[in-house]
C-alpha cells in the first residue's frame, strides 16, 4: 500500500521497553508501539485485560493530529476489532475488520484434548461483526460462516484472499537449502511450519511418519521430519509434548525441531522439503501452504477451512479428508517418494501461488476500503436524516 502512495500506520502492543514509541518499517509505513501492560509477551487469555490501556494509547496517538487525519481503520483479530470499534466512533471513519479465525468455527473443530475458545471471545466477535462497516473474509467458506454463525450482513462481507511476497518466497536450490540446515541431500524431508498447538495438528505428521516407517522400514535411515515453530495457545500448557510424542513413536532420531524462522530462512525450509504438511483441524486460509507452493514445494493439507482454496488438489498438492495416520502416510508417500510426481506438482505449485500476489490482495483491499467509506457515509447521512 505504501508503494501505491498510501500512508499506513500499524498500532501494536509494546512488548519491550527498548521498542521506540514509533518506528518506520518502510517508507510510508509507521509502526506505533503502544504501552499496555508489562513489557513482555502475554498469552491470549491475558490480552483482554489490556484492551483499555491499548485503546487509550491508540486514541492518544490520534489526538496529536488534526481531525480527519486517518481515513479508515482496518482491525485484525477480535481484540483489535474491539479497539477499532471505539476508534471508529471517535474518529468518524469506517471500520474494516478481518477476523483471521473465528471462535465458533474453532470450537466446532477442536482437536482431541484441546480447549474451546472462551465465551468472552465469542461475544467480542459478535459485537465487532455487528459494528464493522465491512468484513474481510479470506475465502467464500469464511464468508458463509460469518453470515450463518455471526449473522453478518452478506452485503458487508468482502472476500479477499491473503497474498504472498513472491519476491521472497521463490523456487531455489534444494541442495543449498539442505546444506544450510545440515540435512542430507538424499534425505526424504517432510516439513511442518507453524505454531505448535493442537489446532495446527503437528502430531498428525509425526503419527503419519511413524506409520510410514512401519510400512517402509527401509526409509528409517533417510527420513527426516522437520518441525519448525514454537508452542502457542493451548500448546503452551505442554511445551514438550511434541518432542515426547516423537520419542513415544520411536522416531526421535528422524525428527528435527527448529524454532520459528525469519522470512528468508523460512523460505529455505520450504525449499529443503520434499513436501510441506499442513494438517490443521481448521484454517481460515493457510498462508504456510501458499508460501511453500511459491517456493516450488508441493503441499499435503487437511481438507478443511480455506485450505481447498490455498491448495489445488491433484494439481499443486493433495488434500486429505481425514486426520488418520494411515491416510496421511499414504498421501505424503505418494508425493515425497515419487520424484516425477513431486516435480510436476512443484512446478504447478509455483503457478498456483502466483495467483495470490501482494499486488492482487492490495487491489482488493483498496476496493474494500472504498466500499466501507461509501457505507459509512450513507450510515451517517441516515443518522442525520433521522
Amino acid at each position: 500500500m505504501a508503494n501505491r502512495g498510501i500512508s499506513v500506520e500499524v498500532f501494536t502492543r509494546a512488548t519491550s521497553s527498548d521498542q521506540p514509541p514509533a518506528a518506520e518499517l518502510a517508507p510510508g509505513v509507521l509502526v506505533r508501539h503502544i504501552p499496555a501492560g508489562p513489557f513482555e509477551p502475554l498469552g491470549r487469555d491475558e490480552l483482554p485485560a489490556q484492551l483499555c490501556a491499548f485503546t487509550s494509547g491508540v486514541l492518544r496517538a490520534e489526538a496529536f493530529h488534526e481531525p480527519g487525519y486517518y481515513d479508515v481503520i482496518h482491525s485484525h483479530y477480535w481484540l483489535s476489532g474491539q479497539v477499532g470499534w471505539l476508534a471508529r466512533d471517535r474518529w468518524g471513519v469506517p471500520l474494516v475488520h478481518t477476523a483471521h479465525t473465528l471462535a465458533k468455527v474453532k470450537n466446532a473443530a477442536l482437536a482431541e484434548g484441546d480447549k474451546p475458545e472462551p465465551r468472552t471471545r465469542v461475544f467480542g466477535e459478535e459485537q465487532v461483526v455487528a459494528e464493522a462497516d465491512c468484513l474481510v473474509a479470506n475465502t467464500p467458506v469464511e464468508a458463509r460462516q460469518l453470515v450463518s454463525l455471526y449473522d453478518a450482513d452478506p452485503h458487508s462481507v468482502h472476500i479477499v484472499a491473503p497474498g504472498v511476497d513472491l519476491e521472497r518466497f521463490t523456487p531455489g536450490s534444494r541442495d543449498a537449502a539442505r546444506d544450510r540446515f545440515g540435512l542430507p541431500r538424499d534425505a526424504v524431508v517432510l516439513a511442518f511450519a507453524g505454531r505448535i498447538q493442537p489446532l495446527k495438528a503437528p502430531d498428525v505428521l509425526l503419527h503419519a511418519a511413524a506409520h510410514l516407517l512401519q510400512r517402509r522400514p527401509g526409509l528409517r535411515d533417510r527420513l527426516v521430519v522437520l518441525v519448525v515453530g514454537g508452542p502457542s495457545g493451548t500448546g503452551l500448557e505442554q511445551p514438550q509434548a511434541l518432542r515426547e510424542l516423537a520419542v513415544a513413536l520411536g522416531i526421535e532420531g528422524q525428527t528435527r525441531f527448529l524454532p520459528p524462522q525469519p522470512g528468508e530462512r523460512l523460505a529455505e525450509v520450504y525449499r529443503a522439503a520434499d513436501v510441506v504438511a499442513v494438517p490443521s483441524y481448521n484454517e481460515s486460509f493457510g498462508l504456510v501452504a501458499l508460501e511453500a507452493q511459491a517456493c516450488g514445494t508441493p503441499v499435503v493439507a487437511a481438507e478443511v477451512g480455506g485450505l481447498p482454496v490455498a491448495v489445488a488438489h491433484g494439481v499443486s498438492g493433495l488434500l486429505v479428508p481425514s486426520h488418520a495416520a494411515q491416510d496421511w502416510a499414504a498421501a505424503l508417500a505418494s508425493v515425497a517418494l515419487r520424484p516425477d510426481r513431486r516435480a510436476e506438482l512443484g512446478a504447478n505449485a509455483v503457478q498456483h501461488a502466483r495467483r495470490f500476489s501482494w499486488q492482487r490482495t492490495t487491489d482488493a483491499l483498496l476496493d474494500t476500503y472504498a466500499a466501507a467509506a461509501h457505507s459509512f457515509r450513507n450510515a451517517v447521512r441516515a443518522e442525520v436524516a433521522v
